[in-house]
């Protein structure tokens, strides 16, 4: 194997816990007797919602407009009977108007073989506008719009475009799954972006921990005639973090408050390519995708295909329910996810994982002072100092925090990952993002 790259400031290792799905090939989730599908699944405006209550929708059609130029349209997951619209908050306390869906009635593509669309003779206008359509947004956790990051500025050039197959989280194998089972379909979206984006060199970023999705991927990538390279990347969270991957794969840094494109870069994730594959080719929105559900609490832990606005307590339930010493739910990854309050939080795109962790797992842990032992600055990949700005927050001094680059914040939880005196760093930085930008728009 090629030598392994990473980024070269801060990151952490914590235990993967992949073994726990790594090896079992993706399933389907059961369809159960309702879906709650928010409006808001994605950065920027929610969707403004197009159905009422009664109203009969058919699989894939499209119920929430994008309504803004930052934002992403929504579909409906089955075909079946708006039963009402509801408020409903989300795992990250985003409140957000939802469609309640009682499925019943004819599926248009589930079991169904679809005839692949011939979309060569499509222009690069015209697949991003498919891209649009069909809702896609990026599926590595940012679930920021994909065809709002694909509208490369006239004066910029994409000279490299790199795909996300790290999946550094703890836990989560979604993608390493995605990877092993559709690598020919990624490819194929790996097309459309060329005719999309017309890059110099395309990267794929995979960790070293998952040597199959590196075998398979980099057999396919041999035969593009040289334009495509996987590249092997060292164990280090948060490898994944675009930033971070860039500095590795390109050597580039992308500058404080610039985007990628202003390096000559764009960063799209595994599943957000394949996503892309079944958009342009079936004719299919984004209203299902693989979700990790694991964690020591989980009885059979598994990979998912899941249709958005599924339950929680439906996908516990289709891994045989969880185990008495459970103490905490969380959507996402433990680093970066949420804790939820709720076993009716739907997953949405943005959705990667399901965990739930015993007391073993998460430990007990009582927050004492800080002892300035200056181990989350070493940990930092962005080069921030996580005590002067927690104590700022905590201060209420939420500009000077910002002063020190808040903004930067990355939210990865690598200071609060080693931090011994159990402090939630993390916690505080969101807080501090949300009370600075409220003084900016007052």
């Amino acid at each position: 194997m090629k030598s392994l790259k990473t980024f070269p400031k801060g990151g952490v290792h914590p235990g993967d816990f992949k073994d726990l799905t790594n090896k079992e090939p993706i399933r389907n989730a059961a369809i159960k007797d309702s879906f709650i599908i928010p409006m808001s699944q994605h950065i920027g405006a929610p969707c403004e919602c197009l159905v009422n209550p009664g109203d009969e929708v058919k699989e894939g059609m499209l119920i929430g407009k994008a309504s803004g130029f930052i934002s992403a349209n929504i579909h409906s997951p089955a075909p079946g009977v708006v039963k009402e619209i509801t408020d409903i908050f989300l795992a990250n306390g985003l409140k957000t108007k939802a469609v309640v869906l009682e499925p019943s009635g004819y599926f248009d593509q589930l079991g169904k073989n679809i005839v692949p669309a011939d979309w060569n003779s499509l222009s690069a206008k015209e697949l991003q506008e498919k891209i649009f359509n069909s809702g896609i947004v990026g599926l590595g956790g940012a679930t920021f719009p994909s065809n709002v990051k694909y509208m490369i500025p006239p004066d910029a050039k994409v000279e490299a475009l790199v795909i996300n197959g790290v999946e550094c989280e703890p836990y989560l194998t979604a993608d390493h799954r995605l990877m092993l089972e559709k690598s020919a379909e990624i490819f194929k979206g790996l097309e459309i972006l060329q005719k999309v984006l017309n890059p110099e060199k395309i990267f794929i970023g995979i960790e070293a921990n998952k040597p199959d999705a590196i075998d398979i991927m980099g057999n396919l990538a041999q035969e593009s005639g040289g334009k495509i390279e996987v590249v092997p990347l060292k164990l280090k969270y948060p490898q994944g973090d675009e930033k971070q991957l860039l500095k590795a794969i390109t050597g580039r840094e992308v500058p404080s408050g610039k985007l990628p494109i202003n390096i000559g870069a764009v960063v799209s994730n595994v599943g957000t390519v394949f996503a892309i594959y079944e958009a342009v080719v079936l004719n299919k929105p984004l209203f299902e995708r693989v979700v990790t559900v694991t964690g020591r609490g989980i009885k059979n832990p598994s990979n998912l295909k899941v249709r958005v606005g599924t339950k929680v307590r439906d996908l516990i339930e289709d891994c045989g329910g969880v185990t008495d010493d459970t103490v905490k739910l969380v959507m996402g990854g433990p680093m970066m996810g949420f804790t939820m309050c709720s076993l009716d939080t739907p997953v949405t795109k943005g959705t990667s994982g399901i965990l739930a962790l015993t007391e073993k797992e998460i430990g007990k842990s009582v927050q004492t002072a800080c002892i300035m032992c200056g181990r989350c600055v070493k940990v930092c990949p962005i080069g921030l100092v996580p005590t002067k700005l927690y104590k700022n927050i905590t201060h209420r001094r939420y500009q000077d925090a910002m002063h020190l680059n808040l903004m930067d914040c990355k939210e990865c939880g690598c200071c609060a990952y080693v931090c011994p005196a159990n402090i939630p760093l993390v916690q505080g930085m969101r807080l501090g993002k949300k009370m600075a930008n409220k003084k900016v728009k007052s």
